[in-house]
């Protein structure tokens, strides 16, 4: 099968009416490589809306915009993930009393036994199932740190004075997905004093899903994040949100709508769970003036047809709304 060299792939740019020529424009297809850059930036979203790119300086810039999200959020997606397992943490073990894995299978996790009362048949049997995927989930968890030696791990198998793993040790190796899981496991009581720990608006909330379904969606761009794909557009979104994921961040914020459907959505959310976990007005103030920055020099590095597929037109306004509310 052929293949096209650097230069050929130029020329193929040029052929689809993309200005690129000379030595530094090659290297900087060669760096960020055709496929990875060019083929992954070309469109918003969808493939069916293609960016109206005119210069090879457009995709660069594009690319470059969404580099620096990625360096601006992931700093503070890893603090909100630390404190808020250390807030469910102390939750479950207050509520069972023990740091004991199992105790909070027996006490904490939703199942068969323990459903409300109004539960019918077929979802009490979902109750147990969910149970049972979380203990295989965990297991596996487990099973994989201890092969590959983490000492986080390995301290508590390997020591002939530990009985198992402490749930706290547990936490440390949960990927947010699945520490998201384990949030939607865990009984009512359990979920409400997460979420009242928290701070959240739960008159926005009567079954207490916002715990588990704002993780999920913090998951989604988390992993686009750690795996270098692409975050400006949000293609990474896998979860459309509820009434209550929108309704609450309606009310606090001040918000006429929410949809997750610009990355400011996602900065907006971080921002309610960075006020409520107490980051101060000052960093808060920093963090949005950043993602203003960045945004702002994108738009002057594109043509305005380009900047007004990318930045919402509201755009200003809501990030107005946001510093209102910080």
């Amino acid at each position: 099968m052929s293949y096209k060299t650097i230069d050929g792939l130029m020329r193929h740019l040029r052929g689809n009416g993309i200005k690129i020529a000379g030595s530094a424009q090659k290297r900087l297809l060669r760096n960020t490589g055709y496929f990875h850059g060019y083929k992954g930036y070309r469109f918003f979203g969808t493939s069916s809306t293609r960016l109206p790119f005119i210069s090879f300086d457009e995709v660069y810039a594009t690319i470059q915009y969404d580099s620096k999200l990625k360096n601006l959020l992931y700093g503070k997606m890893m603090f909100i993930e630390t404190a808020v397992k250390n807030i469910a943490l102390e939750s479950i073990m207050r509520f069972t009393n023990s740091e004991s894995i199992q105790d909070m299978y027996d006490k904490a996790v939703t199942s068969y036994r323990n459903c409300p009362a109004n539960y019918t048949s077929d979802q009490r049997k979902k109750a147990q199932q969910n149970k049972l995927n979380l203990e295989g989930m965990i297991q596996s968890n487990l099973t994989k740190a201890y092969k590959s030696e983490n000492p986080k791990i390995t301290h508590f198998y390997n020591n002939v004075g530990y009985s198992g793993v402490p749930l706290w040790s547990l936490f440390e190796i949960l990927t947010l997905g699945d520490f998201g899981f384990l949030l939607s496991c865990l009984v009512y009581d359990v979920r409400n004093d997460i979420s009242r720990s928290l701070g959240f608006n739960v008159s926005a909330d009567t079954d207490r899903q916002l715990v588990y379904k704002y993780i999920y969606t913090l998951k989604d761009l988390r992993n686009a994040i750690a795996h270098n794909a692409v975050v400006f557009d949000t293609r990474f979104r896998n979860i459309d949100p509820t009434k209550a994921m929108k309704r609450c961040l309606e009310q606090e914020i001040g918000l006429s709508y929410v949809n997750f459907k610009s990355i400011s959505d996602y900065v907006i959310l971080m921002c309610y769970y960075l006020k409520l976990l107490g980051i101060s007005k000052t960093e808060l103030k920093v963090f949005i003036r950043d993602f203003e920055r960045i945004t702002e020099e994108y738009r002057t590095s594109v043509s305005p047809s380009v900047a007004n597929i990318v930045i919402k037109t509201d755009f200003s306004t809501r990030i107005s709304t946001l510093k209102k509310y910080l």
